[in-house]
């Protein structure tokens, strides 16, 4: 719990204190608080009204008496009133104390509060002379408040918050304690005023600080002090790390936009296992575990895809998953190995059906979340990483694999691509022997500047990507891995890249006219792949086929390549419908739609090393 010699000691400082407030007659934890309303509703339903009409309400005798609890961010005591910052549902809002309204033994509770405490007051709404929205701390009248404390303590943190002017800044630490995080990082900073500022009209005295060049100073406690007999009143300012909470604020609005879309179609919505004796449904590396009354190994799910099929030949002919994968790879800024996805399938369609479907259902997202389909991203990898790029998500554009890369193959090459290249073997190879002299001496010395290095960089890996054809390496593979090196990094506007080679999607339907292609397609926004779908493969004899080679892949050292799944082609065999499927990364949506510069910051506890 403790991390240096500092932290024991303040907790046992802050031990004690817990002690003196018990002996004031509070419970050192309570289980329970009667509150009024939220913050946010108080912000909602209280911000609009002016000083001069809380001035004239209170001159009338009409208060606004309400009860609220949240944690302590600013405390200031100065003689005998002070004011403070509860935050609570990621909104502050500043009390005000007066010993003359709460009494000796409830102000003497005050003086032992900390930044971190939990407290609930009751009082009434004012406005100070600075015009800030604010609870005068006092015994209220209620039904159901009438007699009870003015201020109740309910918890106390018994660590030091992180300083107060930045919050919690550190990237790595952020993530090891986002509990600190959520609540440090909201939008708000405190900072004490300059100038100490005068209540309102309510009785309590005016006056100016004695010295202006030193507004207050920390104590041991946490609190700031003057010594002055009114206390100055924290401003805001900004903060580094942003909004963490509204991030996943967002995120769970994300999820309820899309349960909304799909409830609306008709889409039945599925819990399918995570724990799989055959790893299947995509090219990833699984986690390993054992189940110990069955001896049985298992596998945690890389994906729900077979299951959900499974549902469609059963007759769910529209069903769709909110699912947690497991995949054993590698971790960055888009890749962590515990995520969250959607899938979805449905009868009767293909893969047109879905592009439709998925431009529809991206727009209504963001509309849902934002209010607008226009966010700003900083772009997370590749020649413009960090640049901040603005990006609409209701306009999209739509290539083949084979148009993509003639479209972003770089100037100045040997030869440029056409579509007739990528037919067969020998087309494919000469292409990549016209190309290959870019990978020599001559052109490293010319990759100086980005357009050189780009010319350097394809032309190796055309160099490279012969000696695996002369070993039988599926021609289809390399296309789409080509695809990647050269197009990724300009997919930044929402991109759906269709017509996929067989060789990587060993559960897509073939295209009639092309049986070396696929009915599949990607789209990308940012620069990194969002979403996958295609016609889904119904032909039971041709998916055994497609897993046996696979299965020589695995031979040839693919360890990512698909197992066979002889229980998915028996159900197949049952008849699966013309379908068509999708899975969606919840994560990066999420980046996308909040501005997020890793997967970290959307997952409220992402994988890390443990600390040394």
């Amino acid at each position: 719990m403790f991390q240096s010699e500092f932290e024991i000691k303040l907790h046992t400082e802050r031990r004690e204190k817990l002690d003196k407030i018990a002996a004031l007659g509070q419970p050192a934890y309570p289980n329970s608080y009667g509150f009024t309303h939220t913050i946010p509703e108080i912000r909602t339903a209280f911000d609009p009204i002016t000083p001069e009409q809380f001035d004239a309400d209170l001159a009338a005798g009409k208060k606004i008496e309400i009860s609220i609890a949240g944690r302590i961010m600013a405390i200031r005591v100065q003689g005998k009133a002070g004011f403070a910052q509860l935050q609570q549902g990621g909104q502050r809002l500043q009390i005000y104390v007066r010993k003359d309204d709460v009494g000796e033994d409830l102000f003497a509770l005050y003086k032992l509060l900390d930044l971190g405490d939990h407290i609930g007051v009751r009082g009434f709404l004012m406005r100070t002379r600075t015009g800030e929205l604010t609870l005068h701390v006092a015994p209220i009248t209620l039904p159901g408040h009438q007699g009870q404390l003015a201020l109740t303590f309910l918890a106390k943190a018994m660590l030091a918050l992180p300083d107060k002017y930045h919050g919690l800044e550190d990237t790595e630490l952020r993530y090891r304690q986002r509990y600190v995080d959520l609540f440090m990082n909201t939008g708000h900073s405190v900072k004490q005023a300059t100038t100490p500022a005068a209540v309102a009209s309510d009785g309590a005295a005016a006056a100016e600080s004695k010295d202006r060049g030193n507004p207050g100073t920390s104590n041991a406690a946490g609190q700031l002090s003057t010594g002055d007999s009114t206390p100055s009143e924290p401003t805001q300012e900004p903060e580094g790390p942003g909004n963490v909470r509204e991030v996943f604020v967002k995120r769970a609005a994300v999820l309820r936009a899309l349960r909304t879309f799909f409830d609306a179609r008709g889409y039945l919505e599925v819990e399918t296992p995570m724990m799989h004796t055959i790893a299947g449904g995509a090219a990833a590396r699984p986690f390993k575990t054992h189940h110990n009354a069955l001896d049985l190994d298992l596998s945690l799910r890389i994906a729900p895809e077979l299951y959900l099929k499974r549902l469609v030949v059963g007759g769910l002919d529209r069903v769709y998953e909110i699912n947690r994968n497991f995949r054993n790879e590698g971790i960055s800024t888009q890749h962590n190995p515990e995520f969250t996805m959607l899938e979805f399938y449905q009868a009767y369609a293909n893969y047109h059906d879905l592009m439709n479907l998925t431009e529809e259902l991206v727009t209504f997202v963001a509309n849902e979340v934002n209010g607008t389909t226009i966010t700003r991203f900083p772009i997370p990898k590749g020649p413009r990483a960090g640049e901040i790029v603005e990006i609409d998500l209701g306009e999209w554009q739509r290539l083949s694999m084979r148009e993509a890369i003639i479209k972003f193959w770089p100037d100045g090459m040997v030869r440029p691509p056409q579509i007739e290249d990528f037919n067969d073997l020998a087309s494919f190879e000469s292409f990549l022997k016209a190309n290959e002299r870019h990978s020599d001496a001559k052109g490293e010395s010319e990759a100086t500047d980005r357009a050189g290095f780009i010319r350097f960089s394809v032309g190796s890996w055309c160099y490279f990507a012969l000696p695996r054809l002369a070993k039988k390496e599926p021609i289809g593979k390399l296309i789409a891995e080509l695809f990647e090196v050269l197009a990724e990094e300009h997919l930044i506007q929402p991109t759906i890249i269709y017509d996929f080679p067989l060789a990587v999607s060993p559960l897509s339907k073939q295209k009639p006219e092309e049986p070396d292609w696929v009915e599949r397609f990607e789209f990308y926004i940012g620069g990194f792949e969002v979403g996958n779908a295609f016609s889904e493969l119904n032909d039971p004899e041709e998916q055994r086929k497609r897993f046996e080679d696979q299965l020589k892949e695995r031979d040839r050292g693919d360890d990512e390549a698909h197992q066979m799944d002889e229980d998915y082609v028996r159900a197949l065999g049952y008849g699966l419908p013309p379908t068509g499927g999708e899975g969606i990364g919840i994560d990066r949506l999420t980046m996308l739609l909040t501005g997020s510069r890793s997967i970290r910051d959307v997952i409220l506890f992402p994988l890390l090393r443990p600390q040394k």
